[in-house]
């Protein structure tokens, strides 16, 4: 029978890890019952039971916001696992939280920087779980002097979403951020969007034009007016500003609301839990 010391060491490194009994005990044994050697050794066979996931896909999980309470800067995350299951885990929903402190307080400068910073609570937790996890995107943004930030979590983490004001408005950032979860506009406004999705409009416009019996015989000056116009209607329904506001009950945008205030969006970032990442048909099924 195992001394109290040992099971005391057995239980802490349970607690840690969420390994069975039995595997504690092995691993406790094989580290000379050093505690820190014994979790590099469960992880180390976790790795290994893990490979054969390495290939899953992972497009449940969460998408979360931290705030520092003395500077007002805010972490956005998104972790993800297999399933649902997992990302209803309070072990699960540890490692977000721990991540994004990790972030507020480091802000890493890439992706690749804030995997290495927390490869080891991952390291940890993919033991705990069983299941393949990775941090797939996040952000560290900062209130402008004079401005603030809003956020909005939605459906209890399926999606997040933090909004940068010029002027310092909380109640009206958090009512825009609420709007950007339920609307998902992709720009500001017409002006802020990026001349590669413009052209990508254009050329779509531009065929549309060219197929167009009743725009053959049209000069070319009003088939490029045509053109933009069609450009800026069809980005006009993706910008923020351009949209209805949610919480309005005249119907008013949400750039007019913002010009009634006095106020202006600066950013936004948004994440959608497992946006653009397509399973396999076969872990459907799985």
């Amino acid at each position: 029978m195992a001394d109290k010391n040992t099971i005391e060491l057995i239980k802490a490194l349970k607690e840690r890890t969420g390994a069975g009994m039995m595997d504690c005990k092995k691993a406790l044994e094989e580290s000379g019952n050093d505690i820190e050697k014994a979790v590099d050794w469960l992880r180390e066979k976790g790795i290994a039971k893990q490979a054969k996931r390495a290939n899953r896909t992972a497009a449940e999980g969460l998408a979360l916001t931290k705030t520092c309470a003395s500077c007002g800067k805010t972490a956005i995350v998104e972790v993800n696992c297999e399933t649902d299951f997992v990302s209803a885990s309070d072990k699960f929903k540890g490692l977000v939280d721990n991540v994004l402190t990790i972030l507020l307080k480091n802000e890493p400068a890439s992706l690749e920087e804030a995997r290495e910073l927390t490869a080891n609570d991952f390291g940890d937790a993919g033991v705990a779980v069983g299941e393949k996890l990775e941090l797939r995107r996040f952000a560290v943004i900062h209130p402008t002097e004079g401005g603030c930030l809003g956020t909005y979590i939605h459906m209890g983490g399926k999606i997040a979403v933090v909004v940068a004001l010029e002027k310092n408005d909380p109640e009206l950032a958090n009512g825009v951020a609420m709007h950007i979860a339920a609307n998902a506009p992709a720009y500001v406004d017409l002006e802020s969007v990026p001349a590669a999705d413009r052209e990508r409009e254009k050329a779509i416009a531009v065929a549309e034009v060219a197929d167009d019996p009743k725009l053959v015989n049209k000069p070319e000056n009003v088939k490029a007016g045509i053109v933009e116009r069609k450009v800026d209607k069809q980005l006009s329904l993706s910008c923020l500003t351009l949209q209805a506001y949610l919480l309005s009950p005249e119907g008013k945008t949400v750039g007019e609301v913002l010009k009634a205030s006095g106020n202006k969006v600066l950013s936004f970032t948004r994440f959608f839990v497992g946006e653009g990442i397509a399973k396999a048909a076969e872990e459907e099924n799985n």
